[in-house]
C-alpha cells in the first residue's frame, strides 16, 4: 500500500468514525425523551387558556447556529419563531419578546453567562424557558420550566473537544420537537406547501401529476404485436425515454424503456422477431394524475433502483393517460 493509499484510508476511517459517533449520540438522545418533551410542547402551544405566542430561540456561538437553523424549521412546519441574539437582545433586541412567548435556550455547557443574564428580563415577558442543554445539572437547568438532555459522552473529533456530536444532538432535539409540533398541529403537506410556494419543494407539493405529464400525441403508445422496430421508431419520434404498450381502449399491458430496449439489443443477435410483449416490463410501477409531483418523484427516486419515468394511470378506468418523467420536474415542465 502507498502512503498516499495508507492516507487516504486514514481520513475516511476518521471520517466515518466521527459520523457514527455523532449517530450514536443522537440515538441516546433519543432514548432520554420522556416527559419532558411533551411539557415542551405544551408550553409552546399554550396552556390553560393562555394564548400561544411565538418561540424565541437563543444560544451563542455554534449554539446560535444551531439554534438559527431550529427557528428556520420551526417558522417552515406552522411555529412562529424567530432567533435572538442574547447580546442583541441587552441592547434593545428584547423588544421582539411578548407575553405568552416560549424560549428555547440552547447551550452544551449549561452556564453561558449571556444566557443567563437574559434569565431576569425573559421572566419579565412571562415567558416559558425551555433548554436544549449539555449539562442537566447547570445553572440554566435550574432555571428551565423544562430541560431536553443534549449531553453527549464525547465529541466526534479526535481530540473530543470541537463541537460535533453536542451539535448534531442539539439540533436533532429542536427537529424533533419542531416534528412533534407538526403532529400537535395537525401540520400537514397542503399546510407545508402554503409556506413554500416557491422552489422545487414548494411545486413538487402544489401540483398534481396531471400538471406536469406528457398525454396524447406526445407519447409513444404502441400494441402488443408490434415489432420491436417499430417501436423504437415509436420512441424515436417521441423521445420521452419509454412507450406505453396498451390495449385498443388504452388499458396498460405495459411499458418498454430505453433501457429495455437496450438490454434486447444486448441479449439477441436477431431482433426481427421480437414484439413489444418480448421486451416490456408488464408490471411497471403507476400512478394516478391525481396524485402530487412529489409522490411521484418518491416512487421514482426511494427505492433501490431509482427510475425516471411512470406511466400515469386512471384509478377509475384503469386507462393510461400518458407518462411523468423525472426530467420534466426537476428541469423544465415545472417551469414552462
Amino acid at each position: 500500500m502507498s502512503e498516499k493509499t495508507a492516507r487516504n484510508n486514514a481520513w475516511i476511517a476518521t471520517a466515518r468514525r466521527a459520523m457514527l459517533s455523532e449517530a450514536e449520540a443522537v440515538v441516546a438522545a433519543s432514548e432520554r425523551l420522556s416527559e419532558n418533551l411533551i411539557h415542551a410542547v405544551e408550553l409552546i402551544l399554550g396552556r390553560s387558556g393562555e394564548k400561544p405566542g411565538k418561540v424565541v430561540i437563543t444560544g451563542m456561538g455554534k449554539s446560535g447556529h444551531i439554534g438559527r437553523k431550529i427557528a428556520a424549521t420551526l417558522q417552515s412546519t406552522g411555529t412562529p419563531a424567530v432567533f435572538l441574539h442574547p447580546v442583541e437582545a441587552a441592547h434593545g433586541d428584547l423588544g421582539m419578546c411578548q407575553p405568552g412567548d416560549a424560549v428555547l435556550m440552547i447551550s452544551k455547557s449549561g452556564s453561558t453567562a449571556e444566557l443567563l443574564d437574559l434569565i431576569a428580563s425573559l421572566r419579565g415577558f412571562h415567558a416559558s424557558l425551555i433548554g436544549i442543554l449539555g449539562n442537566t445539572k447547570s445553572p440554566l437547568a435550574a432555571e428551565m420550566d423544562v430541560v431536553l438532555d443534549g449531553s453527549v459522552t464525547r465529541e466526534a473529533d479526535p481530540e473530543g473537544f470541537t463541537p460535533t456530536s453536542s451539535a448534531m444532538v442539539a439540533l436533532s432535539l429542536g427537529h424533533a420537537l419542531a416534528v412533534a409540533l407538526m403532529q400537535a398541529r395537525g401540520f400537514t403537506a397542503e399546510h407545508f406547501q402554503k409556506f413554500h410556494p416557491a422552489g422545487q419543494l414548494g411545486l413538487n407539493l402544489r401540483l398534481k401529476v396531471r400538471d406536469v405529464m406528457h398525454a396524447l400525441a406526445e407519447v409513444a403508445w404502441v400494441k402488443a404485436g408490434d415489432t420491436l422496430k417499430h417501436v423504437v421508431i415509436e420512441m424515436s419520434a417521441r423521445p420521452l425515454g419509454a412507450a406505453c404498450v396498451v390495449t385498443d381502449d388504452h388499458h396498460l399491458l405495459g411499458l418498454i424503456t430505453d433501457g429495455d430496449v437496450r438490454r434486447a439489443l444486448r441479449n439477441h443477435d436477431d431482433i426481427r422477431t421480437l414484439a413489444a410483449t418480448d421486451v416490456m416490463c408488464a408490471r411497471p410501477t403507476m400512478i394516478g394524475p391525481d396524485a402530487l409531483v412529489h409522490d411521484a418523484l418518491t416512487l421514482m427516486e426511494d427505492r433501490p433502483k431509482q427510475i425516471s419515468v411512470l406511466p400515469v394511470v386512471d384509478p377509475a378506468t384503469k386507462a393510461c393517460l400518458g407518462l411523468i418523467r423525472v426530467h420534466d420536474v426537476y428541469h423544465g415542465k415545472l417551469r414552462d
